[in-house]
């Protein structure tokens, strides 16, 4: 399939921007995009969806907030009116809250790929984690011991682009993830080898956290949200590793310890 055939919604997004990067000549969809495409107003989506025959879905805030499902469907029944025939979704490993999500595309009539992340790894350097860690340390309500293999966003839009454009991905849930299993010590020892001083890891409990997410803005919803999602995910139902990234691309994985070297070059961790 051409990249011009391809639609990316959430375009600008993490993910959405490297799978774009990815395809040049691909449409972008996002609420700062000609034209302008938003979640939360249908009456933008028919004029991005365009001529697309295949769709990258990045759903934003998180795939099991309230109402992603109802949207995700809604979008994939106007894209089967539109003449779209596949569906790729980007979802999350471990989350069975996300099942009316991923159903609204499986059920769709479409060819459809769902991409089960794990943990990205450049939640560390992007947005989420970044201002912590520049500080020396990163907080989240999980055990030090608790492991994740984190996934590189690079390898997860390579993998993206496969299932958009190739054969043979039609139907499948790909689990993605790096090629072992850091527990959060290990992560924050990683970090600091990478960046050049000391990164400490800080765990508390669920309720101190949320509180401390309100506390910098976030709305009471969304921080409970994620509050339950970072205590459930890491619980040690994700820490196996999969193969499905090297089975698509071919190689191994990207390791944590590369993405935070690259990063680390690329000035994402100056001295706060």
């Amino acid at each position: 399939m051409d990249a011009g055939q391809v639609l990316v919604v959430g375009g600008t997004g993490k993910s959405g921007r490297r799978v774009a990067a990815l395809l040049p000549g691909a449409r972008v969809a996002s609420r700062a995009g000609s034209p302008p495409f938003d979640w939360r107003q249908p009456a933008t989506w028919p004029a991005a969806l365009g001529d697309a025959l295949a769709v990258y879905l990045s759903y934003p805030s998180d795939i099991a907030a309230p109402g992603a499902a109802d949207d995700l469907a809604d979008f994939a029944a106007l894209a089967a009116r539109s003449g779209v025939r596949r569906l790729v979704l980007l979802s999350g490993r471990g989350m069975p809250w996300a099942a009316d999500s991923e159903a609204a595309v499986t059920r769709s009539g479409l060819e459809w790929t769902v991409l089960r992340g794990s943990w990205f790894a450049q939640n560390f350097s992007e947005e989420f984690l970044v201002d912590e860690v520049r500080r020396g340390s990163f907080t989240l309500p999980v055990p030090a011991t608790a492991a994740e293999p984190f996934v590189d966003l690079d390898d997860l839009a390579e993998v993206a682009v496969a299932a958009l454009t190739g054969p043979g991905l039609a139907g499948r849930v790909l689990e993605l993830t790096g090629p072992r299993a850091l527990t959060m010590a290990e992560t924050a020892e990683a970090l600091g080898s990478a960046i050049g001083r000391r990164v400490a890891f800080r765990s508390v409990g669920p309720a101190a956290y949320r509180d401390g997410l309100v506390a910098l803005g976030l709305p009471e919803d969304e921080a409970e949200l994620l509050t339950q999602l970072f205590t459930e995910v890491f619980d040690g139902r994700n820490t196996p590793v999969t193969a499905d990234v090297p089975e698509v691309l071919g190689r191994q994985a990207r390791d944590f310890a590369g993405y935070a070297r690259r990063a680390a070059a690329a000035g994402a961790w100056p001295p706060a």
